[in-house]
């Protein structure tokens, strides 16, 4: 089985704080679309996210909190999703993040095609560039990168490079994983929408 991890705990500082999973978008908040491409292709999806959990009370699902202290970044919400994966004896886990709303309808599926441990990328903006928070990450890392963490280590990127990851190239307009950082991502992206 493979689980889904939604990263939504950042701390939104280009958007001005807060969560920008929860803004509006297109009459829902961002974070219903993201579940909306996702659900369907995983077995069970869970939010990652600090503070209140009861925030994410209207979508019916677990929120974990970073099993790492201090807010070392998207690494440790990956952990809390293996983490929850492993209880569920899922293989790998899904992570994207809660602020891409047009993720590609096939990316389990493509993403499992290249491997155990494969990222996505886009060349939509005429280069390629990779986007290491989505990925199918194998649950065997989760030690690994419990270690990892606990060195100091929080560049996803790096991690993926040291444990073989291989990036799988998604060529579609708009770029599938755009992601929404500043209100005028928010504007921009409501326009495709």
């Amino acid at each position: 089985m493979i689980a889904g991890i939604v990263l939504a705990g950042g701390r939104a500082t280009r958007m001005g704080g807060g969560d920008k999973a929860l803004l509006p978008f297109g009459g829902r908040p961002l974070l219903a679309h993201v579940l909306a491409r996702v659900g369907p292709q995983v077995g069970a999806v869970a939010i990652s996210a600090n503070g209140d959990p009861a925030r994410f009370a209207g979508f019916g699902l677990p929120v974990l909190a970073d099993p790492v202290a201090g807010f070392p970044g998207p690494l440790a919400g990956v952990l809390a999703g293996m983490d929850w994966a492993h209880g569920l004896g899922a293989e790998a886990v899904l992570c994207v993040a809660g602020d891409t709303p047009f993720l590609p309808v096939d990316l389990v599926a493509r993403l499992s095609e290249a491997g155990a441990f494969a990222l996505a990328a886009s060349a939509s903006d005429g280069r390629m560039r990779q986007h290491p928070t989505v990925g199918l990450w194998p649950v065997r890392l989760r030690e690994a990168l419990r270690e990892a963490l606990a060195r100091g280590e929080n560049k996803v990127g790096r991690f993926a490079a040291e444990h073989g990851a291989v990036a799988v190239p998604f060529d579609a307009l708009p770029d599938p994983f755009f992601n929404i950082n500043t209100p005028d991502d928010l504007r921009a992206a409501e326009a495709l929408l």
